[in-house]
């Protein structure tokens, strides 16, 4: 998979995270995880094109390091609903394994990056998955 494939799939994420939080419940509870959810979800993508335009390696790893976190912190969000009951099910099922795949797609382009496993002929640090 390259970048923009990658780009791609973050945006279908943040999307399917944005039809998932109009399933939530109407409490307080329900707005608060939505909004967190929503947050965190549309700002995997959003991270991840930033980080394919980075200035420099070094900027590159900290804006991946940026994208694992929010990929980790939709995880959490997901999870929670899953165990509340909250949303619409199918949708959430997608969206777990989802999160789980991006994330450990993020934590290895950035283990790789630091590694040294780098190639400076990315256009612009682009990783190949």
């Amino acid at each position: 998979m390259d970048k923009h494939e990658l780009e791609q799939r973050t945006k279908r994420f943040a999307l399917k995270v944005i039809a998932f939080a109009a399933t939530l419940p109407k409490t307080r509870s329900g707005q608060i995880v939505e909004y967190q959810l929503v947050k965190a979800g549309t700002s995997v993508g959003a991270n991840y094109r930033e980080a394919n335009r980075a200035e420099s390696r070094a900027d590159f790893i900290h804006k991946i390091a940026i994208v694992e976190k929010e990929s980790s912190e939709s995880k959490y969000w997901l999870e929670l609903c899953a165990e509340a009951g909250f949303g619409n099910s199918d949708l959430r099922r997608w969206l777990l394994q989802e999160s789980h795949e991006l994330l450990a797609i993020f934590v290895s382009i950035g283990r790789s990056s630091k590694g040294g496993h780098y190639s400076s002929k990315a256009k612009p640090f682009g990783v190949q998955i």
